[in-house]
Formats: structure tokens, sequence, C-alpha cells
């Protein structure tokens, strides 16, 4: 099945939205992205979801990302369920959402992108897509994909976590440690050697011992 792999180019897709038509690229500019699948409109999982995509837009906002959703409805479809969707929020149920959902009732873009679940069917026997998440850089290249089945849902803390890892890594020659958030300490990556280190990290870099002898658990602020 086609699809997207790490470093490789988003394509430059036409396509509806509920923002009108976009081209992806031109859509994308100079920020960073975020598109994220959906399996249909008018179903639970995916309403909770991009109800909380909405109240976390103006976080991704804050780190210059644009963010777009794409489900296998029409865009009549996506105007009437994102009512549904400010409604969950409590909020006034308009058809305004802070970012597009793209039209793919044909499944022409969720093949192209390898976005489709072999385990999921609609009552007609079609494939749903999968909640798939692709982080794209300025330079329009895949950063970060995560792929969960149409049953389990999203949990965009993570997403808005991954994308400040992504974004602080890009700038600087470290790493992130399992369950970091934004302020934590982090890593400096083993390609560095020591001397190197104290320079480019004149706060200090902490060396864990280790039984091993090997000194490569090395740590600084985050920069």
């Amino acid at each position: 099945m086609p699809g997207l792999l790490l470093g490789d180019e988003a394509p430059n897709f036409e396509a509806d939205t509920t923002h009108g038509r976009i081209r992806f690229h031109d859509f994308l500019g100079d920020s960073w992205g975020i598109l994220f699948s959906h399996p249909r409109d008018f179903t639970p999982v995916c309403t909770t979801e991009l109800g909380r995509a909405a109240k976390l837009a103006p976080e991704f906002r804050k780190r210059n990302v644009k963010m777009i959703a794409l489900s296998i409805d029409d865009v009549n479809d996506h105007l009437a369920w994102s009512k549904d969707i400010n409604a969950y929020n409590g909020d006034e149920p308009t058809e305004k959402l802070p970012f597009p959902i793209i039209a793919d009732a044909k499944r022409d873009l969720a093949i192209q992108l390898g976005m489709l679940d072999p385990d999921e069917r609609d009552k007609e026997g079609m494939p749903l897509t999968a909640r798939v998440v692709f982080v794209f850089g300025p330079d329009k290249k895949l950063k970060l994909s995560i792929l969960y089945p149409a049953t389990t849902g999203r949990n965009f803390d993570e997403i808005l976590r991954v994308v400040d890892s992504l974004q602080l890594t890009a700038k600087n020659k470290v790493a992130t440690p399992v369950d970091w958030k934004r302020g934590d300490r982090v890593m400096v990556i083993p390609s560095i050697p020591d001397d190197e280190a104290k320079k480019l990290f004149p706060e200090g870099v902490f060396t864990k011992e280790l039984p091993s002898g090997k000194k490569y658990l090395r740590y600084t602020p985050q920069p």
C-alpha cells in the first residue's frame, strides 16, 4: 500500500476542505504541519479527538504548527459535524473549527498516504481510514508518523509533546529522553565529543556513571 516514510516529502495534493480548496504545500507555507486522519464523520471517538484538537489549537499555533484533519466524507458532512464537535466542547455549535477538514469521500488521498485500516470497514464493506498522525517540518518532509487503529483514540497532549521535541532537536544537537516534557533536561547526542559538548552546552554536561564504564548517558539543561 502506498504511504509515507520518515524523510519523504509531503505530496503537494489539492483537496476540498471546510476552509475552501487548498494545495497542501501552499497551505503549509513555512510552518510546521500536522495532518491527522479520521475514520468517519459523526462517530464518537473522532468527535472527542477533534474536540480536543480544537481546544489545543492555540498551543499548536504558538509553535508555528498548522493543523489539518482528513475524514472520508464530503465538505457538507464535515460542516454539519463541526457543529457537533463545538457542542461537545461546550462552545457555540457553529460550522467553524480552528483548522480545516479535508473531504476524501472516494478515499483517494487516504490510499495515496497509506491511511486505510484493513480491519475496520463501513456498512458497505469499504475500509475506513485509521487514525494517522503525520508531522511535517518547514521543509515539507515527514518528521514523525503515528498510526493508531480506528478503535483507539489519540492523545493530543502527547502529539504536542513530540512537536516540542521535534522542534527542539531540529535546532540543537540533543535528544529527548523517555517521558521528556518541555523544560526537562535533555541528552547530548552520542556523536558529539566531550570537548565539543562543553562548548555547545555552557550550562554544563552531567555524565551518569554506569557499570559498563561507558560515558554515553550525558545530560544537559534544555537549550
